[in-house]
């Protein structure tokens, strides 16, 4: 392409805690989502696509910067990634775009740009550590991971669904400004718009509406809780901790349907995206991507929330369509990182790839092009006293996943590893990690989790940098900095019906 104005447009769109298998193209045969449906549809849905960390800042930076947690330092939801480190949107900037963003980034600290343009909707979080948190009103402690979310769900609103409106109605405005442009022939540049919503995460709160739709229909989980004396240590740590162990039906029925509900609401946004997109005649040379953060797991083995390695809270979602340039309805069974939908984009736009990205472009296996794939993909969880991802001690921490082709391995350091065949045995219920005859399969998988990774290294790089917080949320705390972009999030706007 040799016009600058031929080159394709991007709307990359990326959701927070939506786990796939609550999307009528992934399976569900209740959620209504006719919007995701049908982009699927019309493009390529990838079954095994892995989130780099089961926590929203880690996977963000991860897939902003191409990079494994390990490798940008960013490990809990309290770091902040290096500005010197160039990001997708660098990349989107450096191939003669102009990068915007619209909504959710979790970035920490005073970079709320990190290589965008311009960003026309902020989070609803201060953008210094000791500036003050989101007074979240009626549903104070719902956003973490903690019992009351289950406690305090149902028919109400979640000031982020407000979040989410707003985001949706600036991205319409942002196509319709487009178009006019269009109808009147006048010279545009092609765009690269990145839309970030707050749904389907937490609070389980959803309109009456909506939550009404779900609540008589709603299934109970899937995966029963194993008995208590067949849990793996960490699991049964983290599930005391959050209080988790004996979760009332009221509550598991309440909680999913308002999740049910608010995946519904967020189908029905980006299907208005969507459509000013198809109104404004954008459609045609425009790629469009859409993934989330990481899962959530719903109840499903007595777990909520995200946090752990098991396909309801590591495996994301993941459609590409791009017309006349990838295939329409096709369905993709390898596995695959959010790090390639990095590089993807890159590729697709023709853009400088970024020079460190562990992600590969995934438009010739798309294409059926790419015989030589290898199926692997990594995921890391490490958190410590100040990471804000969970009630975990001083001493942390630190976890490391493998996929490779049909095997996954969950190591956690200092604790017994897990080992699943996930063509045997898709619920993870069978832990084969003392079977004699996967031991090779052990080591191997093992060896490959500690190539680069080491988790000694880690968690003593986690206290050096947990030493320089207390001197900055003083400074945040006592200077009162000024947000420079900040969605503006009301105690009002979080209730219960």
């Amino acid at each position: 392409m040799n016009k600058q104005t031929d080159r394709p447009n991007l709307l990359y769109i990326h959701s927070d805690q939506h786990n796939p298998a609550v999307t009528g193209c992934y399976g569900d045969p209740l959620v209504q989502t006719p919007h995701l449906d049908r982009l699927a549809e019309r493009g390529v849905l990838f079954n095994n696509c892995y989130c780099p960390s089961p926590i929203c800042v880690p996977s963000r930076m991860s897939m902003l910067s191409g990079r494994h947690p390990y490798e940008n330092e960013v490990w809990t939801n309290g770091h902040s990634l290096n500005s010197a480190i160039p990001t997708f949107a660098h990349a989107m900037g450096a191939g003669g775009y102009q990068p915007v963003l619209i909504g959710r980034m979790h970035s920490n600290g005073p970079d709320q740009l990190r290589g965008y343009t311009d960003r026309l909707v902020g989070d609803h979080g201060a953008n210094h550590p000791g500036a003050g948190g989101a007074n979240h009103g009626m549903l104070t402690g719902t956003a973490g991971p903690a019992r009351i979310s289950l406690i305090k769900s149902g028919a109400g609103q979640s000031a982020y669904q407000v979040h989410d409106e707003d985001v949706t109605a600036a991205t319409v405005a942002f196509l319709d400004r487009l178009g006019v442009k269009k109808r009147a022939e006048q010279p545009s540049e092609p765009f690269s718009l990145s839309v970030g919503f707050m749904l389907p995460h937490q609070p389980f709160v959803a309109r009456k509406a909506d939550y009404d739709h779900y609540i008589d229909i709603i299934t109970p989980p899937k995966k029963p809780a194993p008995p208590v004396g067949e849990l793996h240590p960490h699991i049964k740590a983290w599930r005391e901790r959050c209080g988790i162990m004996n979760v009332t039906d009221a509550e598991i029925k309440r909680s999913r349907a308002a999740y049910w509900a608010l995946v519904d609401r967020m189908d029905y946004m980006i299907g208005q995206i969507l459509t000013a997109l198809e109104d404004n005649n954008l459609t045609d040379n425009t790629l469009i991507l859409y993934m989330s953060d990481h899962g959530e797991q719903v109840g499903e083995r007595g777990l909520w929330w995200k946090q752990t390695f098991y396909e309801d809270s590591a495996r994301v979602p993941a459609i590409l369509s791009w017309p006349g340039h990838l295939p329409e309805g096709k369905t993709i069974d390898n596995i695959i990182s959010s790090l390639d939908l990095n590089a993807t984009m890159i590729d697709a736009l023709n853009c400088p790839a970024l020079p460190h990205s562990r992600g590969r472009s995934l438009l010739s296996l798309a294409r059926g092009e790419n015989t030589d794939w290898e199926d692997i993909a990594f995921s890391e969880f490490c958190q410590d006293s100040a990471g804000g991802g969970g009630p975990f001690s001083e001493q942390g921490v630190y976890q490391r996943m493998i996929r490779l082709g049909d095997w996954k391995l969950n190591y956690y350091h200092g604790q017994p590893s897990q080992l699943f065949n996930l063509k045997e045995d898709p619920d993870e219920a069978d832990d084969k990690i003392h079977d004699p005859a996967c031991q090779d399969i052990v080591q191997d998988l093992t060896a490959r989790i500690l190539d680069g990774w080491n988790p000694e290294e880690i968690k003593a790089r986690m206290a050096f940098m947990r030493k320089d917080q207390p001197i900055l949320t003083a400074w945040g705390r006592n200077t009162k900095p000024k947000d420079v972009i900040r969605w503006d999030l009301r105690p009002e706007m979080d209730y219960l019906d």
